[in-house]
């Protein structure tokens, strides 16, 4: 009975090699969770008691099942590498991790961004902004939470955390490592994609898992279906991240880095030969007018949002990217 009591709760994280998957499993077994994780392939993955690995892909459902087993949540944090064959692959996944979640009662829990939102919305976003995208991966977005709504109103339930543009140590698919600086390599230049005057949200990859881990222990005070808007860190004229990398560099290594503007003019002559960039193209608006969201109501839930100060969060973040020597 006594080893029943003080058995770990289980969570099953699809994408748990990605930057948020990996930090929530982290900080999900700091908070004395096991962890399930699919892989198509574990034979590469470090040895870990807290964590077990299940060969497969979460576009089979049988595998996503079977590594589902007694796990009371689900975090959907899987997405195509490189941005690629969003149409075909996101929705199938997400329809097998809503199938085992009916059949096993686990709550799920979805990273979000601001994809699903259009010009009527900005520049100030609450839970409740229409959602009227205008991109490809809005759309598919806005439907992605438009099946989760409905698992929900079936007597599922989901957590939906919205955040800015990620960043972070185990973080590679995203802007700050593919925009602002090469992974690997010291930094001798930002190119900085945000129009002069223009804020734009960041997310600390950490902060947001552990805003997810604290909603997940509290899933029971929470409703069927439940979305937060984190605050994260805003540049509020679209230069204070640049200038922070450039700050921790100097400090970090003597050397100044110089500041650019991303070369929004050379992606044309790029993309048709990359379909990552070809993606992130898409998204090219969501640079060019301030857009933030407003964490009034996780405030309440959990009345302080984690928050890492920025210079500690981009020297931890150079560091696991290998660009501070």
């Amino acid at each position: 009975m006594n080893q029943l009591k003080n058995k770990k709760p289980k969570a099953l994280i699809l994408g748990a090699t990605g930057g948020i998957g990996s930090e929530v499993a982290k900080q999900l077994n700091k908070a004395g969770w096991h962890i399930n994780a699919l892989k198509r392939d574990i034979h590469q993955t470090a040895k870990n008691n807290d964590i077990t690995w299940f060969q497969g892909d979460a576009l089979n459902q049988t595998n996503v099942e079977t590594a589902a087993q007694g796990c009371s949540v689900i975090l959907h944090g899987v997405n195509p590498a490189g941005y690629k064959n969003w149409e075909t692959l996101v929705l199938p996944m997400l329809d097998n991790t809503i199938a085992i979640a009916k059949k096993s009662g686990a709550c799920i829990v979805l990273p979000g961004n601001v994809y699903n939102y259009g010009q009527d919305a900005f520049p100030l976003l609450s839970e409740t902004s229409p959602q009227k995208p205008v991109t490809k991966k809005g759309r598919i977005r806005v439907e992605m939470e438009r099946r989760l709504e409905d698992f929900a109103q079936q007597g599922g339930q989901v957590i939906i955390v919205r955040a800015g543009d990620f960043f972070g140590p185990n973080a590679a698919n995203n802007w700050f490592s593919q925009g602002l600086i090469k992974p690997n390599k010291p930094v001798k230049t930002i190119s900085n994609p945000s129009t002069m005057n223009t804020g734009h949200q960041w997310a600390y990859l950490p902060d947001v898992a552990a805003t997810m881990v604290k909603l997940i222990e509290t899933r029971d005070t929470l409703d069927a279906f439940s979305t937060f808007h984190m605050n994260g860190f805003w540049d509020e004229d679209g230069t204070k991240m640049a200038k922070a990398i450039c700050r921790i560099v100097k400090e970090k290594t003597g050397k100044i880095p110089k500041i650019s503007s991303f070369p929004w003019w050379l992606m044309p002559l790029i993309t048709p030969f990359n379909e990552t960039l070809r993606e992130m193209m898409e998204m090219k608006y969501l640079w060019q007018q301030p857009i933030r969201m407003n964490n009034t109501k996780l405030i309440q839930q959990l009345e302080k949002e984690p928050s890492t100060p920025i210079d500690q969060a981009i020297e931890e973040t150079l560091r696991g990217l290998n660009c501070l020597g």
